[in-house]
């Protein structure tokens, strides 16, 4: 998902960014873009903000909510305007140091939680004014973990456990989705809560899976499979989330009187 230290061979996340970029750029004399991104990482069943650090990350609290179009957002989380990829980037790489990691038996450097990215993009046509919203979510899932092979034990033991847990559930909702049916238990979890508008809906998903190939983590390859299969058969139909102008600037004046501001007559 990330690549290597010095970005050589970037992974999806570093690539997302550009093309992300790429893409607003080609339609700059067309619309009027702004991004905003929150980064997180679920932790123990604990939503923790990135781009806060020590006695303040722990003491934030992240909510999940959602909007009436069914958008999930962060409540309490610091999100951030880019106006680059390489801004994204400088941002990415500082969340990533305030991540939870460790080495286990498996791994020299082992992820203790799940990463989860939300970038927002807002479109305003400069020719009706008419308003778009979009989203990108990029999740890096903690792998499953079996203690025999990691040694984990006490803290290592019980990040395992919240992994594995979590990880659980977000099967149990894949499932539910490819298998069309009336319930989907997104609230058995917050890594499914926090996905759900990513997952089912007005979404389009796409899970890339990382393979061993030896021999002796062959069982983990098969689920890993497994896993990947079912989501492929979950099939949402995407659509613009798109207002009108006038709803638009209705929005801005609402926003203004909310904070104080004075509105101009013509704004009403």
């Amino acid at each position: 998902m990330v690549g290597d230290r010095d970005q050589r061979s970037p992974g999806i996340m570093p690539r997302a960014f550009n093309a992300v970029f790429d893409i607003l750029q080609e339609y700059a004399t067309k619309f009027d873009f702004k991004v905003s991104v929150y980064m997180l990482e679920l932790y123990n069943d604990r939503l923790q903000d990135l781009f806060v650090s020590g006695a303040e990350a722990q003491s934030r609290r992240v909510e999940i909510k959602r909007n009436r179009k069914g958008l999930v957002f962060a409540q309490g989380a610091e999100t951030k305007e880019a106006s680059s990829a390489g801004e994204l980037f400088a941002m990415f790489q500082q969340a990533c140091a305030n991540r939870h990691n460790a080495a286990t038996k498996m791994n020299v450097e082992s992820s203790r939680s799940h990463l989860i990215i939300g970038i927002m993009v807002e479109s305003r046509n400069l020719t009706n004014g008419s308003v778009s919203f979009g989203k990108l979510s990029l999740v890096d899932l903690a792998g499953s973990e079996r203690a025999a092979k990691t040694g984990a034990k006490d803290d290592q033991l019980k990040e395992a456990n919240s992994i594995n847990k979590s990880l659980s559930a977000l099967g149990d909702v894949i499932s539910a989705l490819s298998s069309d049916l009336p319930h989907i238990p997104y609230r058995n979890s917050k890594l499914t809560q926090i996905m759900q508008d990513s997952l089912g809906g007005n979404a389009k998903t796409l899970m890339v899976v990382n393979v061993s190939p030896s021999d002796c983590n062959l069982d983990e390859t098969l689920t890993s499979l497994i896993y990947a299969t079912r989501v492929k058969t979950i099939t949402n139909i995407a659509q613009r989330n798109l207002e009108s102008k006038e709803i638009s600037q209705l929005k801005e004046v609402i926003m203004k009187l909310k904070s104080g501001q004075p509105v101009e007559d013509e704004e009403v």
